[in-house]
């Protein structure tokens, strides 16, 4: 038994290392390619129904390519943490992989959809539902499921708090990232519902992802460490 989960540890701590890279990566790019529509757009906004976008492929698309693979990362770097938490506690730890694979299957078909769909359609002069499905619309099915996406991960990481021990300071600090991350993404949920309604456009998606991939980053960096020292036990 013992075995199994220092495997499973030393499989962990790569995983969680390659996690906090590919996140990185992925939010430094995403940064650099600030939606043009929408509340926070300034100038040159593309405007409904969206047909001109074709100019900003591939360029605004860039980052949804790392992000579909950090989808995947963040999914087993989930299952290698179940795997090392006591028998006891794991019930917590497999409800975090419960929504971990919810949120991976919802993020990873919103980013292809994108990659996939929206450049051959508009490039074949198939405008018909184009306006619903692309990420400059706001308030559409993209911003939806991103949403969603990053809403069911950090639910997943909650369910790591009691997963984990409070026994080591490594530990503790991890219970405390993600109970912190997901105060703050309810705090900024109400928030934006209140100042908003059913208007809030993209508002709240742009602060669960950045809330959510600097947990992911802190939590994946702290990870290594915790699995390093399992499978040096």
């Amino acid at each position: 038994m013992e075995k199994k989960r220092s495997d499973s540890a030393q499989f962990g701590y790569y995983i969680s290392i390659f996690t906090a890279v590919i996140t990185i990566i992925t939010f430094g790019i995403a940064i650099c390619t600030p939606p043009l529509s929408g509340p926070f757009c300034k100038s040159g906004c593309f405007e409904y129904p969206y047909h001109e976008i074709i100019s900003r492929f591939p360029r605004d698309y860039y980052w949804m390519f790392p992000a579909i693979i950090l989808s995947f990362s963040y999914m087993v770097m989930m299952i290698s943490v179940h795997k090392t938490v006591t028998p006891e506690k794991s019930v917590f730890s497999l409800a975090g992989v419960a929504f971990a694979v919810i949120s991976t299957l919802i993020l990873s078909v919103d980013y292809f959809v994108q990659v996939s769909f929206i450049q051959p359609s508009l490039l074949a002069g198939e405008t018909e539902g184009i306006a619903m499905l692309s990420q400059f619309n706001p308030h559409g099915l993209f911003i939806i499921l991103e949403e969603m996406g990053f809403i069911t991960m950090n639910i997943s990481f909650i369910f790591l708090a009691p997963a984990l021990s409070s026994s080591t300071r490594l530990e503790r600090s991890l219970k405390l990232t993600f109970i912190i991350g997901f105060i703050l993404m309810l705090l900024s949920f109400t928030a934006v519902v209140l100042i908003n309604g059913i208007n809030r456009e993209y508002r709240f998606e742009v602060i669960i992802i950045s809330i959510t991939w600097i947990e992911l980053i802190i939590g994946s960096i702290l990870f290594s460490k915790y699995f390093k020292k399992i499978s040096l036990a």
